[in-house]
């Protein structure tokens, strides 16, 4: 496991429940062992989340712990997964830079993206047909700062550039009705990692900058019903998505109205920052969305799996 995070000493994650209608955190699991991260949130009531390379399941009410899921042949992963419309597929972003399909009852494996491709992939939404995936595609010889948004099919045998030039651009995702991409950029600014929330339609065109603040915004998730999002604000001067920060997790009540993003209210104060919720955690009702938090000390003792 040479690429997975590992907690520090005293280190701990907390998986979190956070509803939307009562504004209360519930803590469903706290792990001294393993650095968790990055949920999902399956249409049957349970989390996915990855730690050591590898996924692991659990029941969202956190009535039993994480249990590593049986899939066979992957390399090992990092902390982006989405699940697919069907309910059964999910598909991960591995460390040799590749994409994959796995099924959640079977533990096939399909590799999606070609051998001898130029890119890094790092993937964060499957369209809602199911069809299309969009990923972030790195250079291998530039890293993060060359990161751009393009769509592969779901069989892997077409890919196009969505963005392309001047970023870096990160955390694509469809919105529910397909109408949209939203991710987070570079593109609106000349300081260095002063990322904003951005949307552009699935052709390319449309580019539209949502949020204007001065905190640094990743990873916008849109709820399935499409009227929510929510999205990870680091403290202003950040570069990239590092982890232990004091960072915010901001809800967007109403994403039908483009400026209600300038008016996105603090749902959470937490710490942490990378794999607090790098990929869409909505439950299937929108109601309520998971998260991981990493307190050191004395902040992550007396708190007990519920």
């Amino acid at each position: 496991m040479a690429w997975a995070r590992t907690l520090a000493d005293g280190q701990v994650a907390r998986v979190h429940v956070y509803d939307v209608t009562t504004g209360e955190s519930t803590v469903v699991h706290v792990d001294r062992e393993v650095l968790v991260e990055a949920p999902n949130w399956t249409a049957g009531g349970d989390l996915i989340l990855n730690g050591d390379g590898i996924l692991w399941r659990m029941p969202a009410d956190g009535s039993a712990p994480p249990a590593a899921m049986p899939i066979a042949k992957l390399p090992e992963l990092n902390n982006d997964h989405v699940l697919a419309p069907d309910g059964d597929t999910i598909y991960v972003s591995a460390n040799d830079g590749h994409l994959y399909a796995a099924s959640l009852t079977t533990g096939a494996v399909r590799k999606v993206t070609p051998d001898g491709s130029p890119h890094w992939h790092f993937l964060h939404g499957v369209s809602p047909d199911g069809e299309h995936l969009a990923y972030v595609a790195l250079n291998p010889a530039n890293g993060w700062d060359s990161g751009t948004i393009r769509v592969i099919d779901a069989s892997g045998s077409w890919d196009a550039a969505l963005t392309e030039g001047r970023g870096p651009d990160d955390g694509s995702e469809y919105a529910p009705d397909g109408e949209w991409v939203f991710f987070n950029t570079e593109r609106f600014t000349e300081a260095p990692g002063h990322a904003q929330i951005a949307r552009i339609r699935p052709d390319g065109t449309g580019l539209e900058q949502l949020t204007f603040d001065e905190r640094v915004n990743w990873f916008p998730h849109i709820d399935p019903t499409g009227t929510r999002a929510v999205y990870l604000s680091f403290p202003v001067g950040t570069e990239g998505h590092p982890a232990d920060l004091p960072v915010q997790l901001r809800v967007v009540d109403d994403i039908s109205q483009t400026d209600a993003w300038t008016r996105g209210r603090v749902a959470v104060e937490l710490f942490g920052g990378q794999g607090t919720i790098n990929v869409n955690s909505w439950s299937p009702d929108g109601t309520r969305f998971a998260y991981v938090d990493y307190p050191i000390g004395s902040a992550g003792h007396g708190e007990e799996e519920e």
